[in-house]
């Protein structure tokens, strides 16, 4: 069970059990989890249909991970001279995710380029003006795209989100709100595309993203300051060394169609004090895993970009 949640309140923890609404078309379901004996999840959900209740169990259960199924990675990492001690001593790791495409969308949005403080509290602003609130239970929900597309760009900005970023950020739920781009579509490449044409949204919101509700553990945010900073004082023994997007690609190439996980444990192995202070060159110890057939736009080939 995750022991953080996020600052933006829509997950709560109620004593041993952490709970969020979230939506079935226009049906509220709240939806609970709690860990009732090791390796034991228990799942459950407050609704008024059937069809309601089984979607918000199955949306808890993706952002749980407990569906997930690792061993290979976890047979092929064990031994990495980097991330090998985290895989071995934390085996139950699971990425962080949220249960909507578009919601990770819109906070990625927020996130862009600023404090992580200052951008929950603009979420907790959209949260508390445009998301929906169940009248039995007192939760809300994050905004749906409708309600931000119908919202006026000097409204946005008023919440927070200065300069081109409102407006970015309406034009991506416009985009959404009218079907032209389907997030949950399994072909998420041409969602991508057509979400990259706009203005302030580049490779980093994409793969926050794609890794946080729409599965893709071959996508890794590589532009995120914190992958900057660690690679950089990977490479260089430096502390407060940074390098640049392309270098973080580089070095997490060895680790394919993993890459999106195997950064979780680059992150949590840093902050546990598993990693050396320096290495000589990327992970050259990591197995090579392919990518997936299919794949038409690798990390390899992407540009880099700000957003």
């Amino acid at each position: 069970m995750p022991r953080r949640l996020g600052a933006d309140g829509l997950t709560r923890r109620r004593g041993d059990a952490i709970q969020r609404l979230v939506h079935f078309g226009e049906e509220p379901v709240l939806v609970a989890a709690m860990q009732v004996r090791p390796q034991v999840v228990r799942v459950a959900a407050r609704a008024r249909t059937p069809e309601g209740a089984g979607f918000a169990i199955a949306r808890m259960r993706y952002l749980l991970g407990v569906d997930e199924n690792f061993s290979e990675f976890h047979a092929t990492f064990k031994d990495d001279p980097l991330i090998g001690k985290a895989v071995r001593s934390t085996p139950y790791l699971r990425p962080h995710r949220r249960p909507d495409p578009f919601e990770s969308l819109t906070w990625a949005v927020c996130e862009q380029l600023i404090e992580y403080v200052e951008a929950a509290r603009i979420q907790r602003a959209l949260i508390r003006t445009l998301g929906r609130r169940c009248p039995t239970t007192g939760m809300r929900d994050a905004p749906t795209a409708r309600a931000i597309a119908d919202a006026a760009p000097a409204f946005l900005a008023s919440l927070g989100l200065v300069g081109h970023r409102a407006i970015t950020l309406r034009r991506a739920a416009m985009e959404v709100a009218s079907g032209r781009v389907d997030l949950h579509d399994p072909d998420h490449e041409a969602g991508w595309r057509r979400l990259r044409s706009i203005r302030g949204i580049g490779p980093w919101t994409i793969e926050v993203m794609a890794t946080q509700s729409q599965g893709r553990l071959d996508m890794l945010p590589a532009g995120d300051l914190g992958y900057l900073k660690l690679v950089g004082r990977l490479l260089t023994g430096h502390p407060q060394a940074r390098v640049d997007e392309a270098t973080v690609r580089e070095f997490m190439e060895p680790y394919g169609r993993w890459r999106g996980l195997a950064g979780e444990y680059l992150l949590h192995a840093a902050g546990r004090g598993l990693l050396p202070d320096r290495v000589s060159s990327r992970p050259a110890g990591a197995s090579r895993a392919p990518d997936p057939a299919g794949t038409r736009w690798s990390a390899r080939r992407r540009p880099a970009a700000a957003a």
